[in-house]
């Protein structure tokens, strides 16, 4: 064979070598996923299963609302395949980190689809800080997984981007999603089965931020308000929307305010001792590190209502 025609064979073999690499189930590598956080890697492990290279961006007990990423995490991003968000406006680093890593990663938000709870907030009566909150979130509210219902939803949109990108893998992932669903449903009974134990009248949350909204929609709660009245703890209330929060608290008979284990609970604790009301933590934004007490969607939902029961009976 002349040079030039090894030369140009040579070059033929390595573009496809070179094609070959960007698609895992060619290359026979795992697919690289990337979550954002822990409740959304979770949920993703759980339909993933052992076929899936997954990494979590934010670390355990870490605030979503205000993460800021760093350079490795750029680079997660940037070798990515796949990344799971939860979307609805939480991640508002994603954009930007995106815009930065480059990567051609396919960006999933697992809350595609589902209704979203709009703010019901009056704008004259908030400070401006909230108002930037709600306006950043374009007046939705991004805490979908508060319901299991809704990570029904998470579930099929994962399983279907899994199955798109790695069609090698197309059964393990229909079945990981079917046996997963199955376990959310039971969830769902059994949330109904420990609200039940909690009067009626007693149904009122008070949170550090407007994050229960699709808990109280799904299982007969009222959220009569939060510290912080918007959803996202980057906001700072004022010391009339603090005065309005307790006369409200103190109006509805509500029995504790509960805050999120990401967020600093001075404000919610000030409450609080202003009322006369428990204060009680819960689990929000992030799952516990494993083997906690909330390290798996499931533990971190069964914490939270375990929680709630005692505090509202």
């Amino acid at each position: 064979m002349k040079r030039w025609l090894w030369i140009a064979a040579v070059l033929v073999v390595l573009t496809m070598v070179s094609a070959c690499a960007g698609k895992p189930a060619a290359r026979g590598d795992k697919l690289r996923v990337v979550a954002t956080t822990t409740i959304v890697g979770d949920v993703v492990a759980q339909v993933g299963g052992d076929a899936i290279d997954l990494t979590v961006l934010l670390p355990v007990g870490a605030d979503p609302h205000v993460f800021d990423p760093s350079p490795q995490d750029m680079a997660k991003v940037a070798d990515a395949d796949v990344i799971f968000a939860n979307g609805a406006g939480l991640e508002a680093f994603l954009e930007r980190l995106l815009d930065n890593a480059g990567g051609d990663a396919d960006v999933v938000h697992v809350s595609e689809g589902l209704a979203f709870i709009k703010a019901e907030h009056h704008e004259d009566e908030l400070t401006d800080d909230v108002l930037t909150d709600a306006h950043d979130h374009e007046g939705i509210d991004p805490h979908t997984w508060t319901d299991p219902n809704n990570v029904l939803r998470w579930v099929d949109n994962i399983e279907t981007a899994l199955v798109l990108h790695d069609p090698a893998h197309a059964a393990d992932y229909r079945a990981n999603a079917d046996a997963y669903r199955a376990q959310l449903r039971e969830l769902d009974a059994w949330v109904r089965e420990q609200v039940a134990a909690i009067p009626a009248e007693n149904r009122k949350l008070v949170t550090d931020h407007e994050t229960f909204a699709y808990f109280a929609q799904r299982y007969g709660f009222e959220q009569v308000g939060a510290v912080v009245p918007g959803y996202s703890t980057a906001a700072q209330p004022s010391a009339r929307d603090l005065a309005a929060l307790e006369d409200r608290i103190r109006a509805y008979g509500v029995k504790a305010v509960f805050v999120g284990s990401t967020v600093n609970p001075a404000l919610a604790q000030r409450v609080a001792e202003g009322t006369g009301v428990r204060l009680v933590f819960l689990y929000t934004g992030s799952l516990t590190a494993p083997g906690g007490e909330a390290d798996s969607y499931l533990s971190y939902v069964k914490y939270n209502v375990g929680a709630m029961v005692e505090g509202l009976k």
